[in-house]
C-alpha cells in the first residue's frame, strides 16, 4: 500500500521538535513512533491517529474521521482522518496534538526477541 509523501513531510515538520521520533513501515503504510510507541501514521492519503479510547467517541464526530478497521475489525482508540478532516493547518495540528497527548499513556508493543 502506498502512502501520501506530502502528508508524511507534513507530519515530519509537525514532529521536528519532538524527541525520540522514528519512522516504521506498519499497517501497510508508514507510522511515526514516539518513544517506541506508534503515535501517528499514514495509509494511502489518510492520517492514522492513535488517540486512545477516552477520545475515541468525540473524535468520530469530527469531519473526515472514521473508525480504523484493520483485518476486518475496528481498532478502538485508533481512527483514520480523511483529507477533508485535515485540510487546514489548525485541523491538522488538532490531530497531531491529540496523538501526542495520548502517547505518554499508550502501552508500547512487546519487542520481538
Amino acid at each position: 500500500m502506498a502512502f501520501d509523501e506530502k502528508l508524511s513531510d507534513r507530519i515530519r515538520e509537525a514532529l521536528v521538535n519532538v524527541p525520540n521520533v522514528t519512522e516504521k513501515r506498519m499497517f501497510g503504510g508508514i507510522c511515526f513512533m514516539v518513544n517506541d510507541k506508534m503515535c501517528v501514521g499514514i495509509a494511502d492519503e489518510k492520517l492514522m491517529c492513535r488517540i486512545g479510547e477516552a477520545q475515541y467517541g468525540d473524535a468520530l464526530s469530527k469531519p473526515g474521521c472514521t473508525e480504523m478497521v484493520f483485518t476486518g475489525r475496528p481498532m478502538k482508540g485508533y481512527v483514520y482522518v480523511e483529507p477533508e478532516g485535515m485540510r487546514t493547518n489548525k485541523d491538522f495540528k488538532y490531530w497531531i496534538d491529540l496523538c501526542l497527548a495520548f502517547n505518554p499513556l499508550a502501552k508500547a508493543s512487546k519487542k520481538k526477541a
